[in-house]
């Protein structure tokens, strides 16, 4: 990354002519209302901000909102946005020469100061490798020269970075508002500096400041494969990288006016991020464990940005998000009093991730206001109490029948349920278990609602083991264990006369989980398989018409031969307690200890209190990070409780 970098211009005369072969071309088109399009002379720090897949699944993506809001608000910095291309259009580029361009001004990435990208999913590691070479820059990080820009990348996927170590250039661990400008502020000083020690100069500044850079770390392992140590290779490195952790919720109301899409996408609403963070504790779940300790918005915050995001957007359905969103503490306030203001125009609420627990009939009445019902989905994850015991999933059935009274009662017709397959300690009659729950679902609501035509979507995916979880030590279920189940279950659902029709069974198989395994919980000697999976044409791996399970398990026999680990050393192999693992050196505040404690209490049957109500059990992450739980009840209201246009 050189000093100074002209204007390179757009692509998009070159770009435009191949767009008449393609699918979905609009999706290159760029130009949506609120991007942002800032002048190259004007910066002097600038921002790729990539989601390594097809435009309709990243443009919603919340973080990356958050970041092109929070990045493009300083004069000094500018931030575009880029996403995967498909393969019919990444072919073309490949054969007239067309760079990986931005969304904004089709300007070429490889002339940007860093290319952030968001990980989401480890099956999107071979389209980081595919937006690597489609930019002409070096796929690792060790061949990169002055004018490469800095590959630096966050999200849940990089919570274990080992297998792509070797293809990025540094890592941001958990929030990245605070983060990314703190990025931006280094790499704007040694640029301005004439950019002392080159890259190597800048990547020990951002060391310094926090940030994970792989190449500063070598690995050891020992003779039976497993790894020997993890050690810095420089003075003045830190042993243990520590994650970012934003307070204060509050006072960063982003997004306060997101881009709205031209093309089709997954999720077309304004979504506001309730409150961050869950410790309700289930021992399968990454994403409540790495963003402890719970912060919540207050309801004026709330009220504020859905006023502005729905005036700058235009759309019709507001999200409240979180990874529990009925567990804010003003939740009903928040629902009843955004339920007034819209009171008779076209806004609906929506709660896209929902305890069974948690919901209630006041919820369910706010959320059918203007008879608007956007679904309702609820996950028990295993399908008998022993099992969600097990996983500390603290919902037993009579709570989900409850519940889905409650909502049947409320007008709805349809209720979908999350489950998951291969959990710890497992058997054939926990699965069988999820239809009988189907079954009591699907009897409550007709006796409830007096009707026949109730419906229950049963969704399941294969359980895959995540670092920094109590269940990383585990062994994960192989793939014919996940299929055989998930047959009988079928095959359980289909000899129902009575409730069988009424249930729609929808999963995966157990291949594509089988290799998110091996990557969640890979190290570096796994980043040799990706590199020989892209090699072979794989990308787009989370979709199944691009994935290829026979692709993934010849590549990782062939990269992993005479390395004495194998496919299933890294998946249904289970760890012992002493061994390092490789996200050891990587800290989101969890005690070790805790872990291991709450994995041996899984495999007792043993609960585990969330700490927002029953106080801390110590598992270390206010202690460790400084940081604080920040809940209600604040007594604050929307005000003026006026409904809109009234």
């Amino acid at each position: 990354m050189s000093e100074r970098r002209d204007d390179p211009g757009s692509l998009y005369d070159r770009l435009e002519p191949l767009l008449m072969g393609v699918s979905k071309p609009i999706q290159y088109i760029g130009g949506e209302v609120n991007s942002i399009r800032k002048n190259w002379s004007d910066a002097e720090v600038r921002w790729v901000l990539m989601y390594p897949d097809a435009y309709a699944i990243g443009q919603p993506n919340q973080g990356l909102a958050i970041l092109y809001e929070v990045l493009n608000e300083r004069d000094w910095i500018m931030a575009e946005r880029s996403y995967a291309v498909w393969p019919d259009l990444a072919a073309l580029m490949r054969e007239h020469g067309v760079g990986q361009f931005t969304l904004e001004s089709h300007r070429p990435v490889r002339a940007f100061d860093i290319l952030g990208v968001s990980l989401s999913t480890e099956l999107g590691y071979t389209n980081l490798l595919a937006v690597l070479d489609l930019a002409s820059i070096p796929r690792r990080s060790a061949d990169r020269g002055p004018d490469d820009p800095l590959v630096i990348v966050g999200g849940h996927a990089s919570f274990n970075p080992e297998p792509i170590a070797d293809f990025v250039d540094a890592v941001v661990l958990g929030d990245g508002e605070e983060a990314s400008l703190r990025v931006s502020a280094i790499v704007r000083g040694w640029k301005a500096a004439g950019c002392p020690d080159g890259r190597v100069g800048v990547l020990t500044m951002l060391a310094d400041a926090g940030c994970y850079v792989p190449s500063f770390y070598d690995v050891a392992y020992a003779e039976d494969g497993r790894i020997a140590s993890v050690r810095p290779n420089r003075p003045g490195v830190a042993r243990i990288v520590e994650k970012n952790t934003l307070q204060h919720l509050d006072e960063w109301p982003y997004p306060k006016a997101p881009v709205v899409p031209i093309a089709e996408t997954v999720h077309e609403r304004y979504s506001v991020e309730i409150f961050r963070g869950c410790t309700r504790g289930c021992r399968f779940c990454q994403a409540g464990m790495v963003t402890r300790p719970v912060r919540e918005r207050n309801v004026e915050t709330i009220g504020c940005m859905v006023e502005a995001g729905l005036a700058a957007t235009g759309l019709e359905e507001v999200g409240l998000l979180s990874l529990s969103s009925a567990d804010h503490t003003e939740i009903g306030t928040i629902a009843k009093e955004l339920g007034d203001r819209y009171e008779g125009t076209n806004v609906s609420l929506s709660l896209p991730s929902t305890r069974v627990d948690a919901f209630n009939i006041s919820l369910a009445d706010e959320l059918s206001r203007n008879g608007r019902r956007s679904g309702l989905t609820f996950a028990p994850e295993g399908g008998s109490a022993r099992l969600r015991r097990v996983i500390n999933k603290g919902v037993d059935e009579d709570d989900l029948i409850v519940t889905v009274t409650a909502a049947f009662g409320r007008g709805w017709r349809h209720v979908k349920l999350y489950f998951m397959c291969g959990l710890p300690t497992e058997t054939d009659d926990d699965v069988l278990g999820i239809a009988d729950l189907a079954a009591r679902v699907i009897e409550a609501g007709r006796q409830t609602s007096g009707q026949r035509d109730i419906r229950c979507t049963v969704s399941i995916g294969g359980f895959v083991p995540k670092s920094h979880t109590p269940f990383q030590w585990a062994g994960q279920a192989d793939v014919e264990t996940i299929d055989r189940r998930i047959q009988l279950l079928r095959q359980r659902v289909r000899d129902d006369k009575r409730y069988g029709r009424s249930i729609t069974v929808r999963y995966h198989d157990g291949k594509p989980g089988q290799i998110e395994g091996l990557l969640s919980r890979g190290d570096r000697r796994v980043g040799r398989v990706v590199e020989e999976v892209y090699a072979r044409g794989g990308t787009f791996d989370g979709w199944s018409e691009h994935f290829s399970y026979d692709r993934w398990t010849e590549a990782a026999a062939s990269a992993l031969a005479g390395t004495g680990v194998d496919l299933g050393w890294y998946t249904t192999r289970e760890r012992t307690r002493d061994e390092v693992l490789p996200w050891d050196h990587l800290d989101v505040g969890l005690d070790r200890d805790w872990l291991w404690h709450e994995w041996q209490e899984a495999l007792v049957e043993g609960g585990q209190d969330d700490c927002r109500w029953d106080g801390c059990y110590d598992c270390g992450v206010c202690t460790s990070l400084g940081s604080e739980t920040q809940i209600g009840p604040t007594g604050k209201h929307l005000l003026p409780l006026t409904v809109v246009g009234s």
